[in-house]
């Protein structure tokens, strides 16, 4: 099964997470972002993966979602 549009979205937001620390989060504007990211934020919220409606840090969840994308990132562009 391919991923959908609205999952790589998803992929996409966990990717602008630093792991390097749980200090930094992503704040995700809602008058001037596009309305693509700010539902994939949503539905990122709505799944447990981060705290808030607009971004935020990672949950626990999140983290280990985000960990596991950004490596299959980095293999799959190496």
């Amino acid at each position: 099964m391919p991923f959908k549009s609205e999952l790589i979205e998803e992929l996409n937001i966990l990717a602008r997470y630093n792991l390097n620390t749980t200090q930094e989060g992503i704040k995700v504007h809602q008058h001037d972002a596009d309305e693509k990211i700010i539902k994939a934020v949503q539905r990122l919220h709505n799944k447990g993966l981060v705290t808030q409606q607009d971004g935020g840090y990672l949950t626990s969840l999140g983290r280990e979602a985000a960990e596991h994308s950004q490596a299959i990132l980095a293999i799959l562009s190496s």
